[in-house]
């Protein structure tokens, strides 16, 4: 009878936590992505919210939410606001869980917990073809007699540290910087920069009119493997921009779980893992705990980073 009586509760348990399981989601799901539309976050976000739709029959679309100047700030802080229930989550770089905390806007060390990160951005520094510099040794040889301006999505944010520290151990500093929405070919043949940082895929189309200088990253692109990466070619720290999906501190686990089951299937589907081949970004699915131990550890570079700039 004790045997039948523990089977029925451990039956009771596992029914009533398959119900809570069950209960992700009971209506819309917004994922908040904090650029315009168009790059890598933004199609592979997309792709998580169509899987999520299809396998849940309840609506998951995507909110683009452009900071300008303020790059992926507001639309985190629209995160933060939300309830901590999974029904909006977060599509953030970087730059949210490290430099958020240390700009006194609001957000703290333990503000989002993440889900998952699932994108390194193949991320650059590029300029018009026409200028007189193709990498960063050229490049600092021309701005210590000429005028150099560089265009960033956020001063704040990783490629942009990146880029100053670059300089900085190169020996020479930018006449001006300003923060943008969009970087891309029309930056450049507009003249609104002499040097942007920005991703592969906006510029893809001009690659051929342009000089890439330096990706900013551990690796190489694989589609520009004759360009050496900043950190090679200057003798910085090798952080580099990632994405991953967070949700407000607080929200369930198995809300968590449930998120990340369907963004882990979508990272290894054929759509994303073709975009990785045709696009040179590195396309993934990093879990709960190695995105935490991982953040820890980019907090700590970026901290020696800003320690060189001060």
């Amino acid at each position: 009878m004790k045997k039948i009586f523990i089977s029925f509760i451990t039956a009771v348990a596992i029914l009533f936590s398959g119900i809570a399981f069950a209960k992700y989601p009971n209506g819309p799901v917004q994922f908040i992505v904090p650029w315009p539309p168009g790059d890598f976050e933004d199609i592979l976000t997309r792709m998580i919210a169509e899987d999520m739709q299809k396998e849940t029959g309840f609506p998951a679309s995507v909110v683009n939410r452009p900071g300008g100047g303020d790059g992926p700030f507001p639309g985190a802080l629209e995160v933060l606001n939300a309830p901590a229930d999974g029904s909006v989550v977060g599509s953030f770089v970087i730059g949210v869980p490290i430099v958020g905390p240390r700009i006194d806007i609001g957000i703290e060390n333990d503000s989002f917990e993440p889900v998952g990160i699932f994108l390194t951005y193949p991320f650059v520094l590029a300029a018009s073809g026409d200028a007189p510099y193709s990498n960063m040794a050229e490049l600092a040889a021309h701005a210590k007699s000429n005028d150099v301006v560089l265009g960033h999505f956020g001063a704040g944010l990783v490629p942009t540290k990146v880029s100053f520290a670059a300089a900085k151990k190169l020996g020479f500093e930018f006449a001006d910087e300003s923060a943008f929405d969009m970087l891309d070919c029309n930056t450049l043949s507009a003249g609104d920069a002499d040097v942007i940082n920005t991703t592969l895929a906006l510029i893809e189309p001009c690659l051929g009119e342009i000089n890439v200088l330096g990706n900013i990253g551990e690796e190489r692109i694989g589609k520009l493997p004759n360009v050496a990466t900043v950190a090679e070619q200057a003798g910085v720290n090798n952080i580099e921009l990632w994405n991953g999906l967070f949700v407000k501190k607080g929200t369930p686990q198995e809300v968590k779980d449930a998120i990340a089951a369907i963004a882990s299937k979508t990272m290894a589907g054929d759509a994303a893992q073709g975009l990785m081949k045709e696009t040179g970004a590195r396309v993934y699915w990093q879990g709960e705990s190695e995105s935490a131990a991982r953040i820890a550890s980019d907090a700590e570079k970026f901290d020696e980073i800003n320690a060189m700039l001060k």
